[in-house]
């Protein structure tokens, strides 16, 4: 295809999205050419509007529209139990199966060595003091099954078994080595969740 800026600049900013190449991000560069200007102009709005309102919950790490998201504003939810998954997208799949009332905390991603990724860069001193303020019982491990999110789990699990009166669960092996949350079904979410094991 010949070189068109413009069309190019579309292409190479969509392109830098997690799981979009080049080829798809052409794809879509096309499609919104195709639109109606108002539904193209509705998309970009929507995005400005989302970077200029949402924010990052400064207790879990979820997505906010002010300073505490939905759950952690929710005088309901079980102030005992906190489920710790490694992004803001993975408390939406385990919210989706609308059983579990307690609260989330959000890493930030997990530990990756490959990646550069320590302990240092995600929130570990952010869910002891938080284990610590609430007096949580539970806490509910949710990382995926992969090699990065196991050696997440365990760190977890080190950092907190010295914790009095805490119990540290992990959900059950429902989703497959390797997989991750966003790609299971809300019931297999489910049972991962209901059929946790305790690490203690």
């Amino acid at each position: 295809m010949q070189n068109i800026k413009v069309f190019d600049d579309c292409v190479h900013e969509l392109s830098r999205l997690p799981g979009v190449g080049r080829k798809t991000a052409v794809r879509l560069a096309l499609h919104i050419l195709k639109i109606k200007p108002e539904q193209a102009y509705k998309l970009s709005d929507a995005i400005r509007k989302l970077k200029d309102n949402i924010k990052f919950c400064k207790e879990c790490g979820s997505i906010a529209e002010g300073e505490l998201c939905k759950v952690c504003s929710d005088e309901h939810r079980n102030k005992d139990v906190i489920c710790i998954v490694e992004e803001a997208k993975d408390v939406f799949f385990i919210e989706n199966t609308g059983r579990f009332n307690g609260l989330y905390h959000v890493l930030g991603g997990k530990i990756s060595p490959l990646d550069g990724v320590g302990p240092s860069d995600l929130s570990f001193n952010k869910l002891v003091e938080r284990v610590e303020k609430l007096n949580v019982r539970e806490v509910i491990i949710a990382t995926n099954p992969d090699a990065d999110g196991e050696t997440t789990a365990s760190y977890i699990g080190k950092i907190l078994q010295n914790k009095a009166n805490l119990k540290v669960t992990k959900l059950a092996s429902g989703i497959p080595i390797g997989s991750h949350l966003e790609y299971a079904d809300e019931i297999t979410v489910l049972r991962a969740l209901e059929n946790r094991v305790d690490l203690g």
